[in-house]
């Protein structure tokens, strides 16, 4: 396939979101790791900065299995990876960004930490403590619903 051909399918807005993504998720992560690390702060009504270690995947599952999380969230992450960078423009775009950059995120904190486990430090009520990658995560999936009932598809094809 030509080259050209190639890179005209690429949209390379995703892959700038999602880097941004990354960069600030580790920013966050690296601040909580070191800011939180005896105490928690009550920003304002049920929000708080609390750190705590996830084992697991959302919401804890598979907390006992950590290399396991750890191989299946790269597979899954290659995956929209190699989906999204095809994206359409507008929503599935942002959508695509915000999924990649969360799950890239979150599967560097893991990788880079030892025993295998994601930094969450933003605790809203009786929530689950999640981090900037998993609300990401959470809003690029509820644009991908959208841009998908919108219909006209999610990538280029």
């Amino acid at each position: 396939m030509p080259r050209q051909r190639l890179t005209a399918r690429i949209n390379p807005a995703v892959l700038w979101l999602a880097l941004g993504v990354v960069a600030a998720d580790a920013a966050t992560k690296w601040w909580a790791r070191h800011a939180l690390a005896d105490r928690s702060v009550h920003v304002f009504g049920p929000l708080r900065w609390h750190l705590e270690y996830n084992s697991g995947i959302s919401f804890s599952i598979n907390r006992l299995s950590p290399m396991v999380t750890t191989v299946i969230t790269a597979v899954v992450a290659l995956v929209v990876v190699v989906v999204g960078l095809r994206a359409r423009r507008g929503l599935a775009t942002v959508g695509f960004g915000l999924l990649i950059g969360g799950g890239v995120g979150n599967l560097v904190d893991r990788l880079a930490a030892r025993p295998h486990r994601v930094t969450d430090f933003i605790a809203v009520s009786s929530f689950p403590v999640f981090n900037l990658a998993d609300a990401a995560i959470t809003v690029g999936f509820v644009l991908l619903a959208v841009a998908a009932f919108r219909g006209g598809g999610l990538v280029s094809g």
